[in-house]
């Protein structure tokens, strides 16, 4: 297939892979459970449930500055899912962010499911063109400038393909590798070859 310069290509393959980790996300919560997640291996290791949270929270917040849709996650979320630690703990330390605990398993599931599938409504009916989008342009903010998607950003800053590709999908791949090592903790297996 030949290259488009419309960003068809890109969101396309962009859409799959999305689906395609979601799927693994799907897949590990139906084969752990509360005894699995919010297993504390010893001083200095997190938790699944944090990997997790972290993780589905972050795309909630990272969704809702690209799209400009508001955050799910609010207090009627929290009293269902009952987070030990209400805060994706992407300022606090791995000592605070050991305790996290995921309460209601359940209802995490919902969550995640309705995050996932917003992102992926989302990215069906984005048009191509978007994906050019300069979301933060420089001088990026000290919260951004010692990201990963700064490292990527181009001479305009961080466009809207650059947040998805690193603040959800490969951000999403780091913390799924975390799980499936931590899985091996808690005497499951991992979730690819």
């Amino acid at each position: 297939m030949a290259a488009t310069t419309d960003g068809s290509l890109a969101l396309d393959s962009l859409r799959r892979r999305m689906r395609a980790m979601h799927s693994l996300y799907a897949d590990a919560l139906a084969t752990m459970g509360p005894e699995h997640v919010n297993h504390f291996e010893r001083p200095g290791v997190l938790p699944i449930a944090f990997s997790l949270f972290h993780y589905t929270n972050m795309q909630d917040v990272s969704f809702a500055v690209i799209s400009g849709e508001p955050v799910l996650w609010n207090a009627e979320w929290q009293a269902r899912v009952r987070m030990a630690i209400d805060d994706h703990g992407k300022e606090r330390t791995v000592d605070e962010m050991v305790h996290q605990r995921i309460g209601d398993y359940e209802a995490f599931g919902e969550y995640q499911r309705a995050v996932f599938g917003r992102t992926e409504r989302w990215l069906d009916q984005l048009d191509p063109a978007e994906l050019d989008r300069v979301l933060v342009p420089h001088p990026l903010p000290p919260t951004l400038a010692d990201t990963f998607s700064a490292r990527v950003a181009g001479e305009r800053g961080i466009t809207v393909l650059d947040a998805l590709e690193c603040w959800i999908y490969q951000h999403g791949l780091r913390h799924m590798g975390e799980i499936e090592l931590a899985r091996g903790l808690v005497g499951l297996g991992g979730m690819t070859s």
